[in-house]
């Protein structure tokens, strides 16, 4: 009897092995086995999603599968992690790369972030298609944290901000204050331009008399008149009388 179940037991476990090897191999006949695993480059070993910058994820893909296949794109989504809620899909990356059998490649993919900080599910997806059908992967779903750019002294984006920011701010208030409180305009004194032509000196004082008006000087020369001022044809026939008496004293 021994023997007996001893004989059975090599022919079901013979059985067995022919049908395995007579089965095709999973996939073969339906979906094609593609491998695709994601990974954080290794200056982000945390896999922090950081808002407003371009994050990067690498993607390992093999064809493991005895067909060919055409990577179509590379997608994402993001997700409340305890009620799996769908936040938002990240945009697709197109390829259209033929993956022949057997062969593997790395293909990066950049998505955008602009979230309420905290933690959140990733999942990233590769679509392929043979003959046809078109199929999905999975290749990275797990928690990450979306976290807000470090500030620092040196962004320059951030300093040009500000200073176009201020020189608005500058331009308004000067603005309003040209607008509220305008200045008084100070009136100008005309220069007053020298006599043209030639200057002469008139009188004791050495005045000129292209400064004073004509109607003074009429009013002038009649007080001089009135007054017995003696002009200077009289201070000459004065000298001249003077003269001849002395002459007339040395005749006698």
């Amino acid at each position: 009897m021994r023997l007996f179940s001893f004989l059975g037991l090599f022919l079901g476990s013979a059985a067995f092995v022919q049908n395995a090897v007579a089965s095709p191999v999973e996939g073969e006949t339906g979906e094609p086995v593609v491998l695709a695993v994601a990974a954080f480059p290794e200056d982000n070993a945390f896999g922090h999603v950081v808002n407003g910058e371009r994050n990067k994820i690498f993607l390992s893909i093999e064809n493991k599968s005895a067909r060919n296949v055409t990577l179509k794109n590379i997608a994402g989504s993001f997700h409340i992690p305890e009620s799996n809620r769908l936040v938002k899909n990240t945009s697709a990356l197109s390829y259209g790369i033929p993956l022949l059998e057997g062969a593997s490649m790395q293909l990066p993919y950049t998505f955008h972030s602009e979230f309420k900080p905290g933690d959140y599910r990733l999942n990233i997806w590769l679509e392929h298609v043979v003959d046809g059908e078109t199929y999905r992967v999975t290749a990275y779903d797990s928690i990450v944290a979306v976290v807000e750019p470090a500030g620092s002294w040196i962004d320059l984006k951030l300093w040009t901000t500000y200073l176009i920011v201020t020189g608005l701010l500058g331009a308004l208030s000067f603005y309003v204050y040209t607008t509220l409180f305008p200045q008084q305009k100070k009136r100008k004194t005309s220069a007053v331009s020298a006599p043209v032509g030639t200057v002469t000196a008139t009188g004791a004082g050495g005045y000129q008399e292209e400064w004073i008006p004509e109607h003074h000087l009429k009013k002038a020369t009649k007080k001089s008149k009135a007054s017995g001022v003696a002009t200077s044809g009289d201070e000459t026939s004065g000298v001249e009388s003077g003269t001849e008496g002395r002459r007339r004293k040395g005749k006698k």
